[in-house]
């Protein structure tokens, strides 16, 4: 083939490959835009995308937190990536060089667990819920590791693992770091059997985990929604000014704000109860059910289906045991 002709049949090929470079190099420089914001006088969070994971959104599409103490930073879940968990610490050195001393986690779904290895690696001490081990050893969390080094990648990949906690707490616990109190309640089985609430005394901040997800709708799941109603009754007992969600923005008005999820968990309960009770089928249940209050909610499209259906399921193992 003359030069000039194979130059011309490679020029495309390499112009497309020299794009597709540029265009990781950006998305590894920039990413998702994530910014620390102040939500108490030491206290901060990063917020999420409202979004389902994906290579391009680096699977940033939940919050984290973290509390300056005299004696290092305690960090509050740890996002769904390593690389988001490297962005998180840059956001924490903007703020202070004190070393993140522990990570707490909510619970241990993916979105907010990818990240721990990272923090591992800076010598931090992770503390969850007991309950988390069932999840870790299970071929649900293998296989959903196994599929997002798939769907994840490059931000999930081989070397990407699910770190175990180094101390397990059972029952309500406290941890001082710097003479901060963090007190550690556990609220499940709610959204997942090990969530955790973490409530700092002095900051009067509450990071709720995944019990309240603000200005969207819930992935409900396998959860004890019965229990999650209970227990986000008892999140409004705490004396917070501001309670960081799993999901969405913070709150400054969780009465109001916590409500729309109990009132929309509220809602499937009270819908899908009712086919149960009257032997509907699902998919006659759902076309017949009223959704005109949530449906202008963010992410209704890609949960509330499968809510509806998990929470019928749930409904009929609850009428079985009457």
């Amino acid at each position: 083939m003359p030069l000039l002709s194979l130059r011309h049949w490679l020029l495309p090929t390499l112009l497309a490959l020299a794009a597709a470079g540029a265009a990781l190099a950006q998305t590894e420089d920039t990413g998702p835009a994530m910014r620390a914001q102040t939500v108490g006088p030491h206290s901060y969070y990063v917020e999420g995308l409202t979004q389902l994971g994906s290579p391009k959104n680096q699977n940033f599409i939940s919050n984290a937190g973290f509390v300056v103490t005299p004696a290092g930073v305690v960090v509050i879940d740890a996002l769904g990536s390593p690389r988001l968990a490297e962005r998180l610490t840059q956001q924490i050195r903007q703020v202070t060089d004190k070393p993140v001393t522990h990570v707490i986690l909510t619970h241990y779904h993916a979105d907010h667990i990818y990240g721990l290895q990272h923090f591992k690696q800076l010598g931090a001490q992770i503390v969850a819920h007991s309950a988390s081990r069932e999840y870790i050893q299970s071929d649900t969390a293998r296989l959903r590791l196994q599929a997002s080094r798939t769907d994840l990648a490059p931000w999930i990949d081989a070397n990407t693992r699910i770190v175990p906690a180094d101390v397990w707490i059972d029952g309500p616990t406290s941890i001082q770091v710097g003479g901060v109190v963090f007190d550690l309640v556990p609220v499940g089985p709610s959204h997942t059997p090990e969530d955790i609430a973490v409530f700092v005394p002095s900051e009067k901040v509450l990071f709720a985990g995944d019990l309240f997800f603000n200005g969207r709708l819930p992935f409900v799941g396998q959860a004890n929604s019965k229990q999650w109603i209970e227990s986000l009754e008892r999140l409004l007992t705490f004396d917070a000014r501001t309670v960081v969600p799993g999901h969405g923005a913070a709150s400054t008005d969780p009465k109001k704000d916590i409500g729309m999820t109990r009132d929309y968990l509220q809602h499937l309960r009270q819908t899908m109860g009712a086919a149960v009770n009257d032997f509907v089928p699902f998919d006659e249940a759902y076309e017949k059910t009223d959704w005109s209050a949530f449906s202008g909610v963010p992410m209704f499209g890609p949960a509330n289906r499968m809510n509806a259906y998990n929470t019928y399921l749930l409904l009929e193992q609850e009428a079985l045991k009457r």
